[in-house]
């Protein structure tokens, strides 16, 4: 399967067997029932509360006397704790802790069974405590109420010491959102009581939404509001100097004013009507380190023949919506769409039907998104059932108490694509398996083996350039802030080919309006990519004009024997020798190849991303079992230097037209292997073509090893005739024989008369010296 998860906590292996020990340890002493169906039933009511942004979890169970008990899993640890015990029969829906686990914030409501009283105030429904743990001392009511209130302590990002004041959020059925400022004072060594707790401050954060998403790991609540009939989403940062600020707003397109009250991330909603799960709408946020704010959104769903959902590609400047068709839907669908953030990318999941696997870094081209059916066995081993996002890849399965770590799978996507035989998914499952695997060397020799025996397996796009390109740009995207305005990140522009299963409809949208004057982070990133998407109009894309120029001007300078400034030169033949030790000292291993080897001025010159060329070669090489005698003219080609020859070739073509360097040697390497496999006049077509580019090694090499037949004196005389000026005369004194020596004379009079109108009488005192010595 494409998705992996990784289970990181489970409620019937990490918490069961300590209860066991515990329920051991309480019978000994002689106060527990010891009956083995009160553990089943606490075990029956244990369930997941609330996971913190330290990753701790809250869970509850109800003891034989039908007490409510809190417990804590510490996730760094992997220890259990109680936390505290309420002795009343009611149902908890909300709770969290602050991160020193001195205060315990719980709502909670009346218990359903039969024959329970009242154990509320008269009129009241939810009652929301603030309890003091260390030691088990006061209770305060912060809420009494007719209406459903969640709870949320805030996490500072500072947590080396503890801080004097605690702020917890209070959300309130009623559509208003409360910040408490709660002082605690400590007494008698570890005793920790609330100051004033009979006034605890509050300031009101937000009031009049429909729609509120809480993002633990970074402290940011999201909400809409209505106005106007238009959905307003909002954002406020919560900072460890205990301020906050609203940081933007931004219109969205989608309609909440029938949908009811949501909350997303407050914790475990259990409260919710499971069978109307299904019909609800789903809207959730989704951010990166990068910079990027994504908006997810399904709507409610009238008939499961057709599913639509959108993504607002906030930090982009617009939306995609997708719509598919479900085959075989047989029984009714009784599980929602589920939106999961996987850092650069978002998928989306309908369990048993579709998986869909969005770049949210590079949405522009639809290739770049996976989109498997049901048909596929890849999509079959995922959960059916509800999942909730959390922030870091995490996903929480309320119904079975498991916190999963979502992974994308690279052996899945590996086999993709060698499998498939759309383009599209090739190029998807490309790009996600080198990014999950963010340039390991054993990954790309995999993709390298298969490229080597499938170059033409695609025809949309260059799988070599595709390949270079996209290893280049996930192996550095990680370390290089503004990545996609300095790289390119693909070889293909545009992409005009549908996915089949599936139909896009792209739309501009509203930019936010930030709310703040000076930003850090996270919102300097983003405003650096809504400031990118205002005024960089039309989108700039990586344009290697100038590498073009560049790249001309060194070959011409090459050719004509001109250089510029000797320190300009100096400095890129220092980076080139740079780059090569670099390269050699990544290298586990012997190469075979010999790349990197040669005093190569001309490469060495057009330096640039060697290392993928070279390791595309050295498999290559390795693969056929070619071995130094290659590098002799004194044999002919066999079917393995061919097949080397040809992936050079290929290389050699996805290079030129992006205008990429390679390795010193390659052009040598590459010459001699057309020697020996290619006829005379294949050969010179390939040089007169510039598919062979003739160094002097390679020459140099050809010169000493071929014999002065009549055939290699036609193949060595084709060679010189067509070396430039410079290096042609170099050889010409190399080869001793009578045509050279003709060519040396021929180019030595062409020289005197070109000099002929600018010193004649020098002219003529040489070509009679010229003429005494023959």
């Amino acid at each position: 399967m494409a998705l992996r998860l990784v289970a990181d906590f489970d409620l019937g292996k990490d918490v069961l067997p300590w209860l066991r020990a515990q329920r051991a340890v309480s019978e000994a002493s002689g106060a527990g029932s010891g009956s083995a169906d009160v553990l089943e039933n606490d075990y029956e009511s244990l369930r997941v509360l609330n996971v913190e942004r330290n990753g701790n979890i809250i869970y509850t169970y109800k003891d034989d006397k039908g007490n409510v008990v809190f417990g804590l899993y510490d996730c760094q640890t992997r220890q259990n704790e109680l936390l505290y015990t309420f002795e009343k029969d009611l149902q908890v829906f909300s709770c969290s802790v602050n991160s020193e686990r001195t205060l315990l914030a719980a709502s909670l409501v009346q218990s359903t069974k039969e024959g329970k009283r009242n154990e509320l105030q008269p009129g009241s429904k939810c009652l929301t405590l603030l309890l003091e743990i260390h030691p088990v001392n006061n209770v305060k009511v912060l809420k009494a109420v007719d209406s459903y209130i969640w709870v949320q302590f805030l996490y500072p990002h500072v947590e080396s010491h503890p801080l004097p004041e605690n702020r917890l959020l209070l959300i309130s059925e009623e559509k208003y959102i409360e910040q408490f400022r709660i002082h605690v004072a400590q007494e008698d060594g570890n005793r920790v009581v609330i100051k004033n707790s009979g006034h605890l401050p509050r300031d009101r954060i937000a009031e009049d939404f429909v729609w509120a998403q809480w993002d633990m790991s970074e402290q940011r609540l999201y909400y809409i509001d209505l106005k106007k009939s238009r959905s307003i989403l909002k954002c406020i940062q919560f900072y460890a100097d205990e301020s906050y600020n609203l940081m933007f707003e931004v219109p969205l397109d989608i309609s909440l004013s029938n949908s009811g009250f949501k909350l997303v991330n407050f914790g475990c909603d259990y409260h919710e009507d499971r069978d109307k799960f299904s019909k609800h709408l789903t809207l959730c946020v989704f951010t990166n380190h990068t910079g990027s704010l994504c908006v997810c959104y399904s709507p409610k769903c009238a008939s499961w023949e057709q599913i639509t959902y959108s993504v607002f590609y906030i930090h982009k400047g617009h939306s995609k919506t997708f719509t598919t068709s479900l085959e075989n839907v047989g029984s009714h669908v009784t599980k929602g769409i589920t939106f999961l953030n996987l850092d650069y990318y978002v998928a989306v999941y309908l369990p048993g039907h579709f998986f869909h696997l969005l770049n949210v870094q590079h949405p522009d081209l639809i290739c770049h998104n996976l989109f498997l059916t049901g048909n596929n066995e890849m999509i079959d081993m995922l959960p059916h059932c509800p999942l909730q996002s959390l922030s870091g890849s995490l996903v929480l399965d309320c119904c079975s108490g498991k916190l999963y770590r979502a992974l994308l799978s690279q052996s899945s996507l590996l086999q993709l694509l060698q499998n498939t035989r759309l383009d599209c998914e090739k190029m998807a499952a490309l790009h996600c398996a080198l990014y999950c695997g963010q340039g390991a060397q054993f990954l790309e020799g995999q993709i390298i083996q298969w490229i080597s025996e499938n170059v033409s397996a695609c025809h949309s796009f260059d799988l070599i350039q595709e390949f270079i390109i996209a290893s280049s740009y996930w192996s550095v995207y990680s370390e290089t802030s503004n990545m996609d305005k300095l790289l390119p990140h693909s070889s293909v522009l545009t992409w005009n080919t549908e996915i089949p299963g599936i139909t896009l409809v792209t739309e501009d949208i509203a930019l936010p309006l930030m709310k703040v004057l000076s930003f850090k982070g996270y919102w300097e990133k983003l405003n650096s990519n809504l400031e990118y998407v205002k005024y960089a109009k039309p989108h700039f894309h990586y344009n290697n004009s100038v590498v073009r120029r560049e790249w001309h001007n060194l070959i011409s300078e090459e050719k004509t024997g001109k250089r510029r400034s000797t320190a300009y030169v100096r400095n890129i033949l220092d980076n080139a020798v740079k780059v090569i030790s670099n390269l050699e000292a990544r290298n586990l291993g012997p190469r075979l190849t010999p790349l990197l080897q040669e005093e190569d001025s001309h490469q060495r010159l057009l330096m640039g991303l060697l290392d993928l060329i070279c390791h595309i070669v050295e498999t290559s090489w390795r693969k056929h079992n070619l071995h130094s005698w290659v590098l002799h003219f004194n044999s002919r080609g066999s079917a393995a230097e061919f097949a080397v020859f040809h992936i050079m070739t290929r290389i050699l073509e996805a290079t030129n037209s992006l205008f990429l360097p390679l390795p010193p040697g390659f052009h040598t390497l590459h010459t001699i292997l057309g020697v020996h496999c290619l006829p005379l006049h294949n050969l010179l077509h390939c040089i007169d073509s510039g598919v062979l580019l003739l160094t002097e090694t390679a020459v140099i090499r050809l010169m000493k090893d071929l014999d002065n037949t009549e055939k290699n004196e036609k193949l060595k005389f084709s060679i010189i005739v067509r070396l430039p000026p410079l290096i042609g005369q170099k050889i010409c004194r190399l080869w001793d024989h009578p045509m050279s020596s003709n060519i040396i004379s021929r180019n030595h009079v062409t020289r005197l008369l070109q000099n002929y109108k600018k010193q004649p009488c020098i002219l003529l005192k040489d070509v009679t010296m010229w003429m005494q010595n023959l």
